[in-house]
């Protein structure tokens, strides 16, 4: 019995996420009502075009904070605007429509490198760039942008409908969030699920600093909630840093009553609850537990202080530079970045063969074969070749639906119950996987774009073998021409955390005293680790032998988490009470980390090597030093 490999079984895999039914309700309601507008007007294409703008405004609203959805929407629609005005100047223009989309997927792939926002909008802007060159659009020049971005604010406005009541909510919620998770990796400390629980609080410390130090940036004030918002994330971090030692050789810190107590301040956070509050803990047996009761008490303080010294809140992770600031030099990594070239002349050099192919050749194809490289091309969806399988096969099943859709559904009013259940599924599949979003996006596209040109059930057959067409360009001009594509990186990766592993030791027991060093490096290396998680998880998705290095390496990677867990532990046990370690033991460490570091970007492949550490083994090291033995040991070949 045949069976699919493993690594197409990792990408069909749903991931467990939640649906998010606001953002169903917003995306049925935006791409609906334009079709409805157009139909009860007589100008169905602008009601299509409209739609189609709303489509790019619902993959962009990604974000929580009311703030953040402003800039994920709105700035992506400009280059949305930009690129549709593009492509309709050199609509049916032959070498010139190569030549402008290939230019401007230049520019797109530079610009996706710059960050998730930057992304979407290179995204966008040549997503219509393409849509633009390929569809007709009416005229004059002005009209289709300007459709399309009305459909972008309608869903801009959708989103912020709740701003006036709920303005600082989903950043309080974001917090209390960091709270919750601070609650579950206690109730998990000492079993083998504190992991994936340290993990979780990971994420949500990302997220919830995102959110705020962002808002920072753009309130320069010592606004009075959110120096609070930020000083109750800010005891996050002793906490956490104390549920190490906890996992490890907590007594009274593994009891329920330190779980519970965390849990009700998340409880006080989310309600915005002040005043005094009397934890009941149990009596602290060590080091360790002293350091949870000390961290819980102090973030007790903050959590139930209304008012908070606003001269005296740090930001843990540095305050970010102005806009201005952070523009420029965005703008130079990006003109400077080796890499940001050479995925911009990827993507340039596929979107140009698939343009030449659509413009120059005599054989009836159609802008989506440049559409399908856009998608599978697009850098954080995941890894080229597999994207590019999930995409054939999500355009499949888009294309059953579509074709059921435009067989079965007679042109008209009944466009629009349609479209409410259709739009709704893209929020509902895209946390599922790429697939999954592609599937739901699929039958969408084509039914606007049936709307323009009018091809009806004819439109099915020809976009599953442009689809095709696509991937295949994706898959050899953009992937197999491409070494460092099947020559995984991700031991570079894995270094480069392994060799801040080392400085993070050498800061936790070096003779600098500076805290706030300590804590910012702390949380960047968690952060760091995990981006290299996501990226093993993403190569776990590449057929051999990149997916089977990728498996190999894996227990590295929990290896070096588990190091900077008994890093963060011992400094804890140190602060309260322990003993601390003989300056050589730390050296003697951070040079075994060091060594490790180069050896992994020396090879593509793990060697053998010996680990002596020495040491007081009854010292506040020994578990580090296990977890860096261990690590050198995985680091060794399979027989």
């Amino acid at each position: 019995m045949l069976t699919p490999p493993a690594w197409l079984l990792r990408g069909l895999r749903p991931q467990p996420a939640p649906i998010p039914w606001a953002a169903v309700v917003r995306a049925s309601i935006a791409m609906a009502a334009p079709i409805a507008v157009g139909l009860a007007t007589g100008q169905v294409v602008y009601g299509a075009l409209v739609s189609m703008g709303a489509l790019s405004g619902v993959i962009g609203d990604t974000a929580d904070a009311y703030r953040m959805r402003i800039f994920n929407i709105a700035v992506p629609q400009l280059f949305g605007a930009i690129g549709v005005m593009a492509g309709t100047q050199v609509y049916g223009q032959g070498w010139v429509a190569v030549g402008v989309l290939t230019l401007v997927a230049l520019v797109s792939g530079m610009m996706s490198t710059i960050g998730a926002v930057a992304s979407v909008s290179g995204l966008l802007l040549l997503l219509n760039s393409v849509v633009g060159a390929g569809l007709p659009m009416p005229g004059p020049w002005w009209k289709a942008p300007l459709l399309l971005t009305l459909g972008g604010a309608l869903v801009l406005v959708l989103a912020l409908l709740g701003w006036p009541w709920r303005g600082r909510v989903p950043e309080r919620e974001a917090v209390a969030a960091t709270y919750r998770s601070a609650a579950e990796l206690y109730a998990a400390a000492g079993t083998d699920a504190y992991p994936e629980r340290r993990r979780d609080v990971t994420r949500a410390l990302d997220t919830a600093y995102d959110l705020i130090l962002a808002r920072r940036t753009r309130e320069h004030g010592r606004s009075g909630p959110l120096v609070r918002l930020l000083a109750q994330l800010n005891v996050v971090i002793p906490l956490v840093e104390a549920a190490a030692a906890a996992h490890l050789y907590g007594k009274a810190s593994r009891r329920p009553e330190i779980a519970s107590a965390v849990r009700e301040l998340a409880s006080a956070v989310s309600e915005g609850r002040t005043g005094h509050i009397d934890l009941e803990l149990p009596e602290p047996q060590g080091p360790a537990d002293r350091a949870v009761e000390t961290a819980l008490r102090h973030a007790a303080g903050v959590v139930h202080d209304g008012d908070p010294d606003p001269y005296n809140i740090d930001d843990r992770l540095g305050r970010p530079a102005a806009l201005r600031v952070r523009a420029r030099r965005a703008a130079r990594n990006v003109l400077l970045s080796e890499a940001s070239w050479r995925y911009g002349l990827r993507l340039a050099l596929c979107i140009g063969l698939a343009q030449a192919l659509v413009s120059l050749v005599p054989v009836p194809r159609s802008y989506w074969v440049a559409l399908t490289v856009t998608f599978v091309l697009k850098p954080d969806f995941g890894s080229v070749f597999s994207r590019a399988v999930m995409r054939a096969l999500g355009t499949a099943a888009g294309l059953v639906v579509a074709a059921v859709v435009l067989s079965a559904v007679p042109r008209g009013w009944w466009d629009v119950p349609v479209m409410v259940v259709l739009a709704a599924l893209i929020p509902a599949f895209s946390a599922k996987g790429y697939a999954f979003q592609t599937a739901a996006i699929t039958p969408v596209i084509l039914l606007l774009s049936d709307q323009l040109n009018h091809m009806g059930y004819g439109l099915v057959l020809p976009r599953l073998l442009d689809s095709l067409i696509g991937c295949a360009i994706a898959l050899v001009a953009g992937y197999l021409l491409w070494p460092e594509s099947w020559h995984t990186r991700i031991g570079d990766r894995l270094a480069d955390a392994v060799a801040d592993t080392a400085r993070y030791v050498d800061c936790a027991f070096g003779q600098s005293e500076d805290q706030m060093q300590r804590v910012r490096l702390r949380r960047r290396l968690y952060r760091d680790l995990s981006v290299v998680r996501s990226e093993f998880q993403r190569a776990l998705t590449e057929p051999p032998p990149t997916g089977r290095r990728a498996a190999a390496w894996w227990p590295l990677v929990v290896a070096v988490e588990r190091i900077v867990d008994a890093t963060t532990a011992a400094r804890v046990r140190v602060s309260h009470g322990a003993q601390a370690p003989q300056p050589y033991e730390t050296d003697e460490i951070a040079a075994q980390l060091r060594e490790l570091a180069d050896g992994l970007r020396s090879s593509e492949t793990l060697v053998e090597v010996v680990t002596h550490l020495g040491g007081d083994e009854e010292g506040v090291l020994a578990p580090l030093r296990q977890e860096v033995t261990a690590a050198r040991a995985i680091a060794s070949p399979q027989p």
